[in-house]
């Protein structure tokens, strides 16, 4: 035989004429087509985008009756390891030209298909199987095989390299994969990514136990090692839904973008906290974690404080620091502590001292965050700073002669650090996108950028110089605005790279971690193998009797089956429906000649049932894909390669007596004169019924079976074979009643049958695939017999729902509410099965006898939330008339149908979310009360209790004062009137008068505070004393005398400023720099010449502060947004504020004291106390 395969003229590829490296068309001759013995051939080789290519073809068929045809990489043995190409290509066969034929009709004899594939060492050809049947081949009409024996075959390829080509494969390209983005999670794809490239840390996560019962949406260890698993072998971008749900995130938190810093601060805190008592407890510290001493020297004597800190991270400097080192300059500067400034050193009095901090160790991986956000005072907002600011690949610390470390800091460890990870924020203050690149190796220019779910190798200045942010003008040239630029910065220590960057692989990982990822694995695997073989398959569902018994009373109750949970048989188009048989006679052991099918019929009452039986012909002649397109036809001539359609039918396994007197062919068969192989035809004038059982008594449901039964008949005249049906559950000759059941959507519909009215009456009309439900006749004592709709007599004992009708409402209604406490919104307490018809009044009576509670009154319903997935409005009393009007609009919707073919409602219902409260008075009571959430503060200021204040809604804070009085009891005193405040943030921003009323005040945004007013400060007022006219002279005489010797009433703050409490240059202090308030706020009433030295001891009185401590602290006057330097002692307070304005926010004047924040925090983030992206205000949490 002689196979001639010829290059293409213009010749082959290699040669061809294209001005695209990256397309090109190779054209095959294959001559002495029908003299082909060999099984698959191969064309030469021909290049497009610089790989080699050639065409496969199995001229006889690869295991079909089809002429294979496939796209090869050639030489793909020789390919380094992790090769991959995308191509997008056309494979065809030319038809023959005939004399007088235009082009375009010698194109449509041919045949032509396109597809698209990513090449790679595990599917180095891609392609048809079933490119062209065999028989078309040899169709002389077709013209594909020529007059000269030969088939002419040709591939046009376009091969892609683009990383943004959506089938780009970012481990062929770099041997890493991204995480898939939920909505605003590109700031946790970064530094999870970051995280994970840290050997060290991947393999003490490996190391934390799990069990084999948890379950990754539960557990942040499990989650976080699956995670980082796939990461390290998965093929593609790896889903982090499974660590969300751990976290205790719903879909808004997936959503909603917030600060990485923060995120990495929670994060660590959780994994240390998880970390606890086990074989990797300390791994957090040990990674990450630094030293600080904050010292004050005394000058000229021999005084030093010093205070030791922790930190996970430093916060840098960005503006006005062009680089790392100018900010680890800033951070350690020393600051004068000198004339006004003195600092009171314990037994020497006020000195001149220095004060700064220097570190006494850094970490083994320093994360470094830097300062992109800060507040800008004259806009009141915060802003992005995009200036350029360079970092280093390698950094060295111990820089001027370790200039950053104290005197005592371990020397013999030396502090030069690699550049690990770049995390980058691309955007402004109100939103972006984060992203990282990362150098695994830490050595060369082996950098990667982490794009989301996208992987692509960079050069060094792309990480690095690309990301400095803005140039500074240069020669008159306005500044090119950007808004791409460093955020985050991640080194890691020379010295113990080794140990960081170690081996972590699946020997770290716990077998029953890897066998549940193995699972996880080989399911993708089939889900995919499954979606690349729908075109050609027929997904085949088979209900049976036993099916049917299996699921109707436990699963089901309305209609047949459940289709959905049924077992799909995947069965290719061209099987014969005789080998379908066969199979499943060797499944059921049911012989073929005994296998009756029906197909499921759509109804018009959006029922489904078995309503046409497959002809004994159709049987013998058709193809599994011919019957399906036979019952269930597509929508339109267009057919999806991936069709949905499936086929449903239903076995009736044909007695042995009516298989054995089947009748012969008849002259319509004379085409198919042997139909052993076929179940009789149904008889003439027969109709399929099916039958249930319902007893009233225990309220059991089940599927008996089915009947053939003549049109013309009757239930009576089948009384014998409903009864043979029913057996041992009907007793011999007790009555019964027949119900059809008709339709269960939108409404139910069942209606009782008349014994005498024949089958196919217009009364009835009955038809294959109807459902008849049998059940005992209920008679009570009194010998009242039970009807359709209505019930026995309340006083005669009988069952609940006495006709199959009921009991279908019954069920059909049923809904399982999942309670939950409101203080507790994340657990599940209980669950109970209820009515959706069920009375507000019955919810709440069914609740209490669930919690033990008396009074139904007391409890209080609040309403779910399926967006926030958290509790929404609470349900007023008697608010809504029935349990489905608290729920959720699509409980309310009985289940839809998905392409006609989804069941009815199940036992097994729906879950549903409510919270509830119990009260301590009726609700009807509390919903004519305003509630107030109080807190309560002594003279100290410090909060002694918090209290809710119920009065009612039209009354005034007075009121509120006098309840509040009478719930703290002894805790307040009866001599001093009551103040009550708004506070927001360690801020006050409203003092209430006696008269304001209460309906408007907001115990969910503001604090509210209430406290006893000082003797000194009564002539300012209260809320609590409402003034009748007759002493309102000395009301006002006694307010004169205060504002006439020039008293006032100040707030006082306490605040402590951004870089760890130490000053900058005084033109920074007043004019941008960033203060921080904490703790309780105060009023405080100074004199007109008092100085601060006088308020500052009677501040320390009233606080309680002990000497030592008090004498650290800085006092400045805030106004207008700006933050003075520290006041002297000879300072007159009241002088400060003679101009003020009583305004809030930023332009407050107050007094602050400046001190430290007893409750600090590890992290810089922490420490800044704000969400500096600006992106979501709400706090990151991880609940898991």
């Amino acid at each position: 035989m002689d196979v001639v395969m010829h290059g293409p003229d213009p010749p082959a590829l290699a040669d061809a004429e294209t001005s695209d490296p990256d397309a090109g068309t190779h054209r095959w001759v294959v001559r002495d087509w029908s003299r082909i013995a060999a099984t698959k051939l191969r064309s030469e080789p021909f290049k497009v985008g610089g790989f080699s290519w050639q065409i496969l073809l199995f001229p006889r068929g690869n295991n079909s009756e089809f002429v294979s045809v496939y796209l090869d990489a050639a030489d793909s043995a020789t390919l380094p390891h992790g090769w991959s190409q995308h191509a997008a290509f056309t494979l065809s066969i030319e038809a023959e030209p005939r004399r007088g034929e235009s082009a375009s009709a010698t194109a449509a004899r041919g045949v032509v298909k396109d597809t698209q594939h990513t090449f790679g060492a595990n599917e180095t050809d891609w392609g048809f199987t079933q490119f062209v049947p065999l028989s078309d081949l040899d169709d002389p009409d077709r013209g594909l095989l020529r007059s000269d024996d030969s088939v002419v075959i040709v591939a046009s390829v376009r091969a892609r390299r683009d990383p943004n080509d959506w089938n780009y494969d970012s481990r062929a390209e770099t041997g890493h994969v991204g995480l898939k983005n939920q909505g605003a999670t590109c700031y946790m794809n970064s530094l999870l990514q970051t995280l994970f490239h840290v050997p060290y840390f991947r393999k003490a996560v490996y190391h934390m136990p799990t069990t084999e019962s948890d379950e990754a949406s539960a557990s942040i260890p499990l989650a976080l090692q699956a995670l980082f698993h796939k990461l390290q072998v998965a093929p593609g971008a790896a889903s982090t839904k499974d660590l969300t749900r751990s976290f205790g995130w719903d879909a808004y938190d997936s959503f909603m973008q917030h600060d990485v810093q923060e995120l990495n601060r929670v994060l660590c805190e959780k994994l240390e906290e998880k970390m606890k008592g086990t074989s990797v407890e300390g791994t957090i510290a040990k990674l990450f974690e630094g030293h600080t001493v904050n010292y004050i020297n005394c000058v000229d004597v021999e005084y030093k404080s010093e205070r030791k800190e922790a930190y996970l991270d430093l916060q840098l400097d960005v503006k006005g620091c062009k680089d790392v080192y100018a900010s680890f300059d800033k951070y350690v500067e020393v600051e004068k502590m000198d004339g006004d400034n003195k600092y009171r050193a314990e037994g020497h009095g006020l000195q001149d001292a220095e004060k700064g901090v220097l570190f006494t160790a850094f970490p083994p991986v320093l994360q470094l965050q830097l300062k992109r956000f800060e507040y800008d005072f004259n806009r009141d907002a915060m802003v992005k700073i995009n200036d350029r600011y360079e970092f280093p690949e390698e950094l060295d610390l111990d820089a001027g002669d370790g200039k950053y470390l104290t005197p005592d800091a371990d020397r013999s460890v030396r502090n030069k650090y690699l550049l690990h990870s770049v995390l980058v924020h691309s955007g402004g203050v109100n939103g972006g996108h984060y992203y990282a690149f990362i150098r695994p190796s830490l050595r060369g220019d082996g950098w990667f950028k982490f794009d989301d779910e996208r992987v692509t190798k960079e050069r060094a200045e792309r990480a690095m110089d690309d990301n400095f942010g803005e140039d500074a003008e240069l020669s008159g040239k306005p500044r090119v605005p950007k808004f791409a630029n460093a955020y985050m910065l991640v080194y890691v220590r020379e010295s113990d790279m080794a140990q960081i960057v170690c081996d972590a692989n699946e020997d770290d990982i716990a077998e029953h971690v890897l066998a549940r990822l193995r699972k996880e694995k080989e399911e993708k695997e089939r889900r995919k193998k499954e979606k690349a073989e729908a075109p050609f398959i027929v997904p085949t569902r088979l209900a049976t009797a036993e099916t049917m018994k299996a699921q109707i009373g436990s699963e089901i109750f309305f209609d047949l089956c459940e289709h959905e949970s049924l077992p799909t048989r995947r069965v290719r188009k061209e099987t014969s429906f005789l080998e379908w048989k066969k199979s499943v006679a060797e499944e059921t052991g049911v012989p073929p000649n005994r296998q009756r099918f029906w197909n499921f019929v759509k109804r018009q009452n959006a029922t489904c049932r078995p309503g046409a039986p497959i002809d004994p012909e159709d049987e013998m002649s058709m193809t599994m894909s011919a019957l399906r397109d036979k019952f269930n036809p597509p929508p339109s001539k267009y057919v999806d390669p991936g069709d949905p359609r499936d086929l449903r039918l239903f076995l009736e396994v044909v007695s042995e007596e009516e298989a054995a007197n089947a009748p012969p062919a008849n002259a319509a068969d004379a085409e198919f004169p042997d139909l052993s192989g076929a179940a009789p035809r149904v008889p003439a004038h027969h109709e399929l019924l099916f039958f249930k059982f319902y007893d009233p008594t225990t309220e059991a449901f089940e599927f008996l079976g089915h009947l053939l039964c003549r049109k013309d008949s009757s239930v009576r005249l089948e009384e014998a074979r409903i009864r043979a049906l029913c057996g041992a559950r009907l007793a011999r000759d007790a009555p019964f009643d027949v119900f059809e059941e008709i339709k269960f959507e939108p409404s139910l519909m069942v209606e009782k049958a008349d014994w005498d009215v024949r089958f196919d009456h217009d009364r009835m009309s009955l038809g294959s695939g109807d459902i008849l439900c049998v059940q005992p006749r209920v008679v009570s004592e009194e010998g009242v017999v039970g009807t359709v709709g209505g019930s026995l007599s309340e006083n005669a004992p009988g069952p609940r729902f006495p006709e199959v009708d009921q009991f279908f409402a019954h069920v059909r209604d049923a809904q399982r509410v999942s309670f939950r406490e409101a203080s507790s919104p994340r657990d599940e307490k209980f669950n109970l099965d209820l009515s959706k018809s069920m009375s507000y009044d019955e919810v709440c009576l069914s609740l209490a006898s669930a919690l033990g509670v008396k009074d139904p009154t007391t409890l209080r319903l609040t309403q779910h939330n399926t967006y926030t997935n958290a509790p929404k409005t609470p349900v007023a009393f008697r608010g809504v008339d029935a349990l489905v009007d608290m729920l959720p609009p699509r409980s309310a919707n009985k289940t839809p149908s998905s392409g006609g073919f989804e069941n009815a409602l199940s036992a097994r219902a729906k879950h549903d979310i409510l919270y509830y409260e119990v009260l301590d008075m009726p609700l009807p009571q509390l919903e004519r009360l305003k509630s107030l959430r109080v807190h309560f503060h002594a003279k100290d200021t410090r909060r002694l209790d918090v209290v809710n204040v119920r009065v009612p809604k039209e009354s005034r804070v007075a009121d509120a004062m006098a309840e509040l009085r009478r719930v703290l009891g002894e805790k307040v005193s009866t001599t001093r009137a009551l103040r009550f405040m708004e506070t927001y943030q360690s801020k006050i921003f409203k003092v209430f008068a006696p008269d304001d009323t209460i309906d408007n005040i907001n115990d969910a945004y503001w604090v509210l505070r209430a406290e006893e007013v000082p003797e000194d400060e009564a002539p300012f007022g209260d809320s609590e004393t409402v003034r009748s006219a007759s002493d309102a002279d000395d009301v006002a005489r006694r307010d004169s005398d205060a504002t006439e010797t020039g008293d006032v009433l100040i707030h006082v703050y306490h605040f402590y400023r951004d870089g760890d409490d130490k000053a900058d240059d005084a033109a920074q202090h007043t004019k941008s720099q960033h203060v921080h308030l904490f703790g309780d706020p105060f009023f405080m009433r100074v004199a007109r010449d008092e100085t601060l030295g006088s308020v500052k001891a009677r501040a320390r009185l009233k606080l309680g502060v002990a000497e030592k401590e008090f004498a650290k602290w800085r006092w400045a006057f805030h106004s207008l947004g700006k933050t003075s330097d520290a006041l002297a002692d000879s300072e007159c307070v009241a002088a400060l504020f003679a101009a003020r304005k009583d305004a809030y926010g930023a332009y407050e004047s107050y007094l602050g004291a400046e001190h430290e924040d007893p409750s600090p925090r590890k992290t810089a983030a922490a420490k800044r106390g704000t969400n500096a992206g600006g992106f979501d205000q709400r706090a990151v949490k991880i609940y898991g």
